[in-house]
């Protein structure tokens, strides 16, 4: 587990749930419950706060986290705390894995297209307090080592009035799965494949991949990927697929925070550069892999830094169990500024991007 740590990526500053901190490790119900608490509820008040939204004007409530499924849910141990409304539409959503939250966005658009006027609000997390592995197998202590604790809040409507405050508008939402496939059902991360992305993982990414470049790229770039494939498959088995260049159209990116060595694979595949990469290896090494809420730290980190423009579009990505992708691409509706003195990344934005993670972690 020591050895998994120090090439991990990440820094000695992530978190850890109280349960975790107990020898031996206190996994218990009640444990995870007191965690759950403890993520939730601090993201959500910061939310409706930063949003002047009370949380009788919630009309949906989607939760997800992958692994922990309590009765009552975590949604309705939400509504208990803020009080919510009796008909507010409220869904807990588990086992999908660091892919959840984007999911979860696609299905507040899906809902909100039957609801005018409406405020949905998404919180991601992954309690880890039951989540504890003891035994000696080397592949089970894996997830001891990389994931971290953290909670994202999202507020999306479809309110006319939301225009002006709101930051991004949602472009694009898109859901693939290879759950279909026993290879895929059954594993994660193989072989090497030609194109750099890793097996059944690879072949999930570049359909996601493709589906939305139809939907996003210039015809000049969809054409060159589609003559690669008739030129693979017919004339000389040897070329390389082409992959299409989302940097014509999309100026940042959030891949998932699953690891240095996925992120550096998704990167490579994608053909992104060391800055396109950034927010998800500093994202990793001060946060560590916090499942399904990283995507947001990591776009988060990007506002910190005031990357973002009115006008920019941003690519979030989440690669989960099954597996699936899901892709959202957001457009900057207005100018951010003033991110680098508020949020998680306040006290130390100023450090990073730290150039010697991977010289230090490997």
């Amino acid at each position: 587990m020591s050895k998994i740590l120090t090439n991990s990526g990440q820094s000695e500053r992530t978190y850890l749930p109280p349960a975790i901190h107990y020898i031996p490790p206190k996994s218990t119900h009640q444990e995870a419950i007191k965690e759950a608490h403890l993520v939730l509820f601090p993201v959500l008040s910061e939310l409706l706060s930063n949003t002047l939204t009370a949380p009788s004007e919630i009309d949906i409530l989607i939760v997800n986290c992958s692994g922990f499924c309590p009765s009552p849910s975590l949604s309705a141990i939400i509504i208990n705390k803020y009080n919510m409304r009796e008909d507010i539409k409220s869904f807990t959503i588990s086992g999908m894995g660091c892919s959840a939250s984007a999911l979860a966005i696609d299905m507040a658009q899906n809902i909100l297209k039957t609801r005018e006027n409406s405020n949905a609000v998404i919180l991601s997390t992954e309690i880890l307090s039951t989540g504890w592995y003891p035994g000696k197998e080397q592949p089970m202590m894996v997830l001891n080592c990389v994931f971290r604790m953290g909670a994202a809040a999202v507020l999306v409507t479809n309110k006319r009035e939301a225009k002006k405050r709101a930051k991004y508008k949602l472009v694009c939402a898109l859901r693939t799965q290879r759950a279909f496939d026993d290879k895929g059902y059954y594993s994660a991360f193989r072989e090497e494949d030609s194109d750099g992305l890793t097996g059944v993982a690879g072949e999930t990414l570049r359909s996601n991949i493709t589906i939305l470049g139809s939907k996003l790229l210039p015809y000049t770039e969809m054409i060159l990927y589609a003559f690669s494939i008739i030129k693979k498959r017919y004339i000389n088995k040897s070329t390389e697929i082409y992959v299409p260049n989302f940097k014509r159209v999309v100026q940042h990116f959030c891949l998932p925070a699953s690891g240095k060595p996925v992120i550096r694979e998704i990167g490579k595949g994608l053909k992104l550069g060391e800055r396109d990469l950034e927010p998800a290896l500093m994202t990793l090494h001060r946060f560590g892999n916090q499942s399904s809420s990283s995507l947001w730290y990591e776009l988060g980190y990007i506002e910190a830094k005031e990357r973002v423009k009115k006008g920019d579009k941003v690519w979030q990505l989440g690669m989960g169990s099954g597996p699936k992708c899901n892709s959202l691409v957001w457009e900057c509706i207005r100018p951010i500024v003033g991110e680098a003195q508020k949020g998680v990344w306040a006290d130390c934005i100023h450090e990073y991007p730290i150039c010697s993670v991977d010289q230090k972690s490997s």
